[in-house]
């Protein structure tokens, strides 16, 4: 097996130090003197002196893998699947390798949505001035005007962007599971207007200017001593950290700032329990899911609106829902949540919220008993069943087709009744019965 030399040469500073306390005092101050230079020196900075440059591939073909028909990422000579361990004891280069990929399957996922389901991307915030960060959303070309039916698409946290529900599933598994076309196409097919999220894009990065790296908090009201002091430490950590980098080699990683991309909450601000800096910055999926449904899902002509939502978008919906409650009651037929991480009581969801949900709700967890068996919950909401798999990232595959004949009950139920709010409450016994 391959020893990286940093290795050796740490064992030869220990095999040293064992040497030295063996002697007289010089050795023993020699010994210390090595002591403190291991203990300043950082065993994962030094680890990166052997690996190879973080410069990967900016496309599929450059990293020699494809998609086949079956929608499977495949090598386009060997016709292997994606290997992670690409170099051997290098788990942080393997890692980079593996994100860089990531960001090449967002991009390929877009161009599907754009191309394959013929969705078009709209940049938000709608009012952005030349030069202002952006996100954007796709939807269908009948998304505002369909007078029918609206599906919104809400994946989870993470890596994950518009049109995915799961990054390791797409790269390990097929475009099916982990992605979500087969939504759009067949929501497309049964007449819905369709808008796809995309919660996870808050910010946009830039690298630092060279200015911007060494500002400083002004310090111009401290007291010229304080100042002084300051400006000594800072001197000579500087002085320590220049004398020790010649015993490390560390691939420098660009610095970068976030530039935020405003999606503000407008109304009912002080409900919105989050944290964040500025309240006119889009730090968080639910701030995101509130300005799509301010400026797209309450302005549609649908008369029924479906939602689906993965993970914690399960927790954006029913934020929304704190926000929005009146609005969403009087135009959302029915919700699929697939392992939500929603909390009624942390989220202090209302009874009137909560009692909405029991009947227009249904959570598709993972868990180990057939597609849609009743799972007991220990939560006041929605009816919990399980999706068919154990697996949190597959929960919204697996219950694909039992969600579709979900939303097609309720649409029937709401019709039969003749109410603006549709009855769930036999659907759940339905559920419960299994």
């Amino acid at each position: 097996m391959h020893v990286p030399s940093i290795i050796l040469i740490w064992l030869r500073i220990w095999i040293s130090m064992a040497q030295l306390q063996q002697g007289g005092p010089d050795e023993k101050e020699k010994t210390t003197a090595l002591k403190d230079l291991l203990s300043r020196i950082d065993l994962d900075e030094l680890m990166k002196k052997d690996e190879p440059p973080l410069e990967f591939p900016d496309t599929l073909e450059g990293f020699e893998y494809a998609f086949n028909e079956k929608g499977q990422l495949r090598h386009i000579k060997t016709g292997e699947p994606f290997v992670f361990n690409y170099r051997e004891d290098l788990h942080r280069w393997n890692q980079k390798r593996y994100e860089a990929l990531g960001e090449i399957i967002t991009k390929y996922v877009y161009e599907l949505l754009e191309e394959e389901c013929h969705l078009k991307k709209v940049y938000i915030p709608v009012d952005a001035m030349e030069g202002e960060p952006r996100s954007f959303i796709f939807m269908s070309e009948d998304a505002m005007t369909n007078p029918d039916k609206l599906m919104v698409l809400i994946h989870g946290s993470g890596v994950v962007r518009a049109g995915q529900w799961a990054r390791r599933l797409i790269i390990n598994e097929d475009l099916d599971s982990g992605t979500q076309i087969p939504y759009i196409k067949r929501a497309i097919e049964e007449g819905y207007g369709v808008i796809v999220l995309n919660p996870n894009e808050n910010y946009i990065e830039i690298e630092k200017t060279k200015a911007q790296v060494q500002l400083s908090p002004d310090s111009s009201d401290e007291p010229a001593e304080k100042r002084e002091r300051k400006d000594k430490i800072q001197k000579d950590t500087k002085k320590r950290r220049d004398f020790y980098e010649k015993y490390r080699n560390p691939q420098k990683e660009k610095e970068t700032v976030q530039l935020y991309i405003r999606v503000s909450a407008e109304r009912n601000p002080k409900r919105l329990n989050l944290k964040r800096l500025q309240p006119e910055e889009n730090g968080s999926p639910e701030e995101h899911a509130i300005y799509i449904w301010d400026h797209f899902i309450s302005q549609s002509a649908a008369e029924n609106v479906f939602f689906v939502a993965h993970s914690y978008g399960g927790l954006a919906f029913v934020e929304l829902m704190i926000q929005r409650e009146a609005e969403v009651k009087n135009k959302v037929t029915a919700v699929a949540l697939t392992d939500s991480v929603h909390n009624v009581w942390h989220q202090e969801a209302g009874k009137t919220i909560r009692e909405w949900m029991r009947e227009n709700c249904c959570n598709w967890v993972s868990s180990s008993d057939p597609l849609d068996t009743s799972v007991e919950s220990m939560l006041p909401d929605c009816p919990r069943v399980s999706a068919g798999t154990e697996r949190h990232e597959l929960t919204s595959w697996k219950s694909y087709a039992s969600i579709f004949r979900f939303f097609g009950d309720a649409m029937e139920a709401k019709s039969s009744s003749g109410k603006a709010a549709p009855t769930r409450r036999s659907q759940r016994i339905r559920y419960e019965e299994l």
